[in-house]
């Protein structure tokens, strides 16, 4: 044996006896004896891995204590009226936006339900603007994002609670913007329509 195959012939066992000892090690450890989460345990008497935490225990940065706020809904199950937050133009924005990121395509960005993918074939949701959605509770839309309804799924992964009434807050800014009677406006937001309408030709509405 020549001293070029002595030296490949050594490369190659000492390369398989590396992977030899590094699978050792993986499966050591992915085979130790441990409990998944919520499997059953004869160590206690409830016979359950989880442990509750002791009285007193105190969360931090996932407690959801407050009912209205993480569900839309009171503690007897009914649909909040309107939203736990402060309207805020900051608020208002933060809804906007996140109401084009993951509602327009469906919604449209007026939320009368001709959003693009409605345009290429999916099933066209209701418009915002119909009197049931007009009149429905903040609570139905925020418990609607986070646990969806018929075609729509849970957005609950991908807007968190305050954004969800973030959007909750720009859904009622879309519908009052496509039902405000111009009677109602602001003086210095109504003359400049009044005058493109041709007087009061629009003072009940639309």
């Amino acid at each position: 044996m020549n001293r070029e195959t002595f030296r490949g012939r050594s490369a190659l066992l000492l390369l398989s006896l590396l992977a030899l000892v590094g699978a050792g090690c993986r499966q050591g450890m992915y085979d130790q004896a441990k409990f998944e989460p919520l499997e059953a345990s004869p160590i206690y008497d409830d016979g359950a891995a989880s442990r509750v935490p002791p009285d007193g225990t105190v969360s931090r940065g996932n407690l959801r204590d407050d009912t209205v706020f993480f569900t839309g809904m009171t503690d007897d199950g009914a649909f909040v009226a309107r939203l736990p937050l402060e309207t805020s133009s900051a608020l208002l924005a933060r809804g906007r936006e996140r109401f084009n990121a993951f509602c327009s395509p469906c919604h449209g960005q007026t939320g009368e339900g001709r959003g693009m993918i409605v345009q290429r074939g999916f099933k066209q949701p209701n418009s915002f603007h119909i009197e049931r959605l007009r009149t429905s509770p903040d609570g139905y839309f925020y418990d609607t994002i986070t646990n969806g309804f018929g075609q729509m799924s849970s957005y609950a992964p991908q807007v968190r609670p305050r954004d969800r009434w973030a959007i909750v807050a720009y859904i009622r800014a879309l519908q009052l913007s496509q039902g405000a009677a111009l009677a109602e406006l602001p003086g210095e937001a109504a003359e400049p329509l009044r005058e493109r309408l041709g007087g009061d030709s629009m003072e009940n509405g639309g």
